[in-house]
Order: C-alpha cells, then sequence, then structure tokens
C-alpha cells in the first residue's frame, strides 16, 4: 500500500497501540531535562508495529518519547515507508526529527538509494551485515567493497559506512576481522557505525576500540546486555543490563562519535512502545 500524506497524518489510536494506561509516561517523558542530548532511533526497534500498522502513528509516538532522529532500514514498505523521499522528510521535518541514514542492502539498486538518500540530506546510508568471513582474503575483499561504495556515496555528498556484529570481532588468520577492515578501508570514504552491544558480547572493550580507531567511529547503536548471560540474543532495556554506557559514550564523544542510535531488539516483559519511551527516558538522564 502506497501511504499518502494524510494518512501519515491520522494518529488517533496511536496511545492504544503503545499499550499505555494513560498520558502520565508519555508527559513525564516530554518534561524538560536538562541533560538531554539528541539522540536517535533505528526504527528496526519497532519493526512488528511498522509492519502491520500506519507507521504515520508509530513515528509521532517516537517523536512524542524525545527522539531527534531516527534511522531507517529496508522494511516491507522500503526506507521511507510508503511515501516518497521527499514526503518523508517533510513528515519528520513536522514531527521534529531528522532522519541521519539508513540500513541498506547494498547488493540492490545501491546507486538509487544513494540519490534517494542524498535528495534529502541524509547523512549515510549503512551496511548493516556481512557474511561471516573465512579468511583475511575475504576481509580484504569486502573492505574492497566497502571502499566503492564509499566511492559512490562520496560522490553524492553523504558517507557509507558498515555496522558491526559480534562475528567481526572473531579471528581469521591470526587477525581479527574489524581490523581487518577498518585497516583496509580508505578513512576518506569509509565510516563505521558501532554496536556497543556487540562489541561487548563477543569479549572486547567498546572504549579500547572507540581510542584504537578514533574518529572512525561516527555512529552508535546502544542497547544493553542482561547481567550474567551468557548466551549472545541478550539484549534488555537500558540501565538495566551490564553495560556502563554513562562510561562509554563519554569516551565515544571524546574519539569522534556524532550520532548515538537506539535499537531495541527483546521486549521481554514489555511491549516495543513501551520498550522505545523507557529507552529514551534512561539516555536523557545521562550526561556525556
Amino acid at each position: 500500500m502506497n501511504y499518502k500524506r494524510r494518512d501519515f497524518l491520522k494518529l488517533s489510536g496511536g496511545f492504544a497501540l503503545a499499550g499505555l494506561a494513560g498520558k502520565e509516561l508519555l508527559t513525564s517523558l516530554n518534561e524538560e531535562n536538562p541533560n538531554l542530548r539528541k539522540f536517535g532511533l533505528q526504527l528496526y526497534t519497532l519493526r512488528s508495529d511498522l509492519e502491520k500498522s500506519n507507521p504515520g502513528e508509530i513515528f509521532k509516538l517516537v517523536a512524542s518519547a524525545g527522539y531527534k532522529q531516527v534511522e531507517s532500514y529496508e522494511g516491507s514498505k522500503g526506507m521511507f515507508w510508503g511515501m516518497s523521499p521527499a514526503e518523508f522528510k517533510n513528515y519528520m521535518d513536522e514531527l521534529g526529527m531528522k532522519i541521519i541514514s539508513s540500513h541498506c542492502d547494498i547488493e540492490k539498486d545501491f546507486e538509487k538509494k544513494v540519490n534517494q538518500a542524498a535528495s534529502i540530506g541524509m547523512k549515510y546510508l549503512i551496511c548493516p551485515w556481512i557474511n561471516e568471513q573465512k579468511s583475511a582474503d575475504d576481509c580484504k575483499k569486502t573492505a574492497d567493497q566497502f571502499n566503492k561504495c564509499g566511492v559512490i556515496c562520496k560522490k553524492a555528498g553523504i558517507r557509507f559506512g558498515y555496522h558491526n556484529h559480534d562475528q567481526d570481532f572473531k579471528v581469521v588468520d591470526g587477525q581479527v576481522v574489524q581490523d581487518i577492515y577498518m585497516s583496509h578501508t580508505d578513512p576518506a570514504l569509509v565510516d563505521f557505525e558501532m554496536d556497543i552491544y556487540w562489541v561487548v558480547t563477543a569479549g572486547y572493550d567498546p572504549i579500547e576500540w572507540l581510542k584504537k580507531y578514533s574518529g572512525r567511529f561516527r555512529l552508535c547503536h546502544i542497547k544493553d546486555r542482561t547481567k550474567g548471560a551468557t548466551q549472545k540474543d541478550a539484549s534488555c532495556l537500558l540501565g538495566e543490563g551490564s553495560i556502563d554506557y554513562p562510561k562509554i559514550l563519554k569516551a565515544a564523544k571524546e574519539n569522534g562519535m556524532k550520532y548515538y542510535i537506539v535499537e531495541q531488539e527483546r521486549y521481554d516483559n514489555t511491549t516495543p512502545i513501551k520498550a522505545m519511551m523507557a529507552d529514551a527516558a534512561y539516555l536523557k538522564k545521562i550526561v556525556f
């Protein structure tokens, strides 16, 4: 279905969708907080609601929670959720949010996506996933592909980035995959989006990587890890887990981080909307 602008402005039922008992929680999230900084939301956080509901209702709730930026992804309705790039930008502007970046499939219509992103002033297109690498040579070939994507983006006036998972911190041929990516990509062409959760899950210290490659990690994904968990898939609400975000985000800022993006993957005993709101409330309390 191709959503029209008037459809996106029909926001009735949004609070019922959120499952809130009343307006108290939303009101408290909107209160002025001197510690508030601009931070974004990876829309994949709300994937189930976005796919089955009117996205306009969801975006209204995101803005109301205090998010000033969004990072999109390619869902069933595309990066711009049934709207043209210009329509999507205008709607975000009306809500007081900016679309900073989007995850996308770099193997399909990449130049078209780059031109669409550039037409509305987006900063980044991000490759969200690369299959597990088997050798250092495979990693170098992937790095070459990143550089080529970076050239396409640079010509259009935007940036290209890569988002890590835990598998990018495995060792192949005596080297950490992420190290190979960092050392074989041109800083003038390729930036990186650090998923802090996956760095921790892989057994590494995010601060050490931020310092080692200062200025290369320009975006980050923020989600917490359940205390004492041993499995990979163990994310939880921000502030309830083991990751020291005040310390890590301070180091991130000191080493060139520009965009702080919440991504929630699990919703134990809550809903995606409530989790999104709780994460925003937590970030508003952090000074970094």
